[in-house]
């Protein structure tokens, strides 16, 4: 059986943690990575349910897109969701890994594989990173260089056909089989240059802005960024935060199953979207 090390350093070499943004919380979180894994889960996000999963199904890893946790706990009781979730799976000897934002920013990460999906071409980087391989599998930033390739922050590509945002927007919503998405800014504008932010993308905002893009596709954002993308010629379309990240977790479940065969791997069952579709 493998053990939590050399799964985080495949995870490490798959999405360098040095990617990250300064203010994140990646790598093993929780856990002994002497352990060897036989079950192993992957999550958008450690909901009460998801971890009851867990517990039930007997992984003893957990790969988690968002940290778990993300803010400093100074107590490890019962009495807040985070710290309890956390004392439930230390006491089932579950351990959590997250990649966060450097597997956003990974060369074949999320908005990689977003961009890829709705039919970008010429894909590169919003702002262009640089992976630090100096540091080893168990502290919280390293990485191997050799699966770096390019890297960024988002991602930007160019739209080919003539369509307008309110065309564009209807493509992406097929391709992404979205049961619905919100389209702000000058629907009927040309689309030639399309910005990438998987999650909340309203930081990326200026950077969509410089790169002279005419549409920013992203999870959610808030009202006044969509404002300001408006008022700077860039229509903005949301597609869910869940919708714009769960998907890269279950091809993540399925790339770990066929690297580490002896265990078994799934993307959670019981995980959904916070928001009802109506």
């Amino acid at each position: 059986m493998p053990s939590i090390t050399a799964i985080c350093d495949y995870l490490q070499f798959r999405a360098p943690l040095t990617l990250a943004e300064s203010w994140d919380q990646v790598g093993l979180l929780v856990g002994d990575p002497n352990n060897e894994v036989m079950r192993m889960m992957t999550c958008l996000t450690l909901s009460p349910n998801v971890a009851e999963e867990a517990i039930l199904r007997r992984a003893q890893l957990i790969v988690s897109h968002h940290p778990l946790p993300f803010r400093p706990i100074s107590r490890l009781t019962t009495a807040q969701t985070p710290s309890r979730i956390l004392w439930q799976l230390a006491r089932a000897g579950i351990s959590v890994y997250s990649a966060h934002t450097a597997f956003d920013s990974a060369a074949e990460g999320i908005n990689q594989q977003l961009a890829q999906r709705i039919g970008l071409q010429s894909i590169e980087p919003l702002q262009v990173k640089v992976a630090d391989a100096s540091h080893g599998t168990n502290g919280t930033r390293g990485g191997d260089q050799s699966a770096v390739g390019v890297v960024g922050t988002g991602r930007c590509g160019d739209w080919l056909s003539e369509n307008t945002a309110t065309e564009f927007a209807e493509h992406t919503k097929q391709v992404l089989g979205l049961p619905r998405l919100s389209l702000s800014g000058a629907a009927s504008q040309t689309v030639r240059r399309v910005a990438i932010a998987c999650g909340s993308g309203g930081s990326l905002l200026p950077l969509a802005i410089s790169a002279k893009c005419q549409v920013l596709v992203t999870g959610d954002i808030g009202f006044h960024d969509a404002l300001e993308a408006a008022a700077n010629g860039v229509c903005v379309i949301a597609i869910g935060h869940f919708q714009s990240e769960r998907f890269a977790m279950d091809g993540l479940a399925t790339e770990l199953g066929e690297k580490f065969v002896d265990c078994e791997v799934w993307a959670s069952i019981q995980e959904r979207d916070p928001f009802v579709w109506m």
